[in-house]
């Protein structure tokens, strides 16, 4: 019997799914809101309030429980980044992933502190022109 045995197969390999998610759950901590199919965002919107409910209780293991999922690897600055960044922090010879946690852990964290879940919206779009895929936003809820 396969009770509870949630699977997502959209015709990728298991490593593939992984890296998938781990990609839009960046891209949707950086946006706040991706245009992605239905099929794709319904899977995101799981992991996404899982991240969110992490960063709520902000330690340090569920810090690195969080860049361990969006699989994040932070490359060491070269010298020449190091300076740029002690100048001025707001540059963008920063790492990325660093800015995509500390966005996920100080102002989403915040955000829905006082809420239980749902962080996260889905509203249609329509079809793809291409393949006629069915369409859709997803979003972090402003409150």
């Amino acid at each position: 019997m396969r009770h509870r045995k949630h699977t997502f197969k959209i015709g990728r390999t298991g490593s593939h799914n992984r890296c998938l998610i781990a990609n839009m759950l960046k891209s949707l901590v950086e946006h706040e809101r991706i245009e992605t199919t239905i099929t794709k965002a319904k899977e995101l919107r799981r992991h996404a309030d899982r991240l969110v409910t992490l960063a709520k209780k902000n330690t340090l293991a569920t810090r690195r429980l969080a860049i361990a999922r969006m699989m994040i690897r932070f490359n060491t600055l070269t010298p020449k980044e190091a300076r740029e960044v002690k100048e001025d922090k707001n540059t963008q010879s920063y790492n990325g992933d660093r800015i995509v946690v500390g966005k996920l852990f100080t102002d989403l964290a915040t955000r829905f502190a006082a809420r239980n879940g749902g962080y996260t919206r889905i509203i249609k779009t329509g079809q793809r022109v291409g393949d006629n895929a069915s369409m859709c936003f997803i979003e972090f809820l402003p409150e």
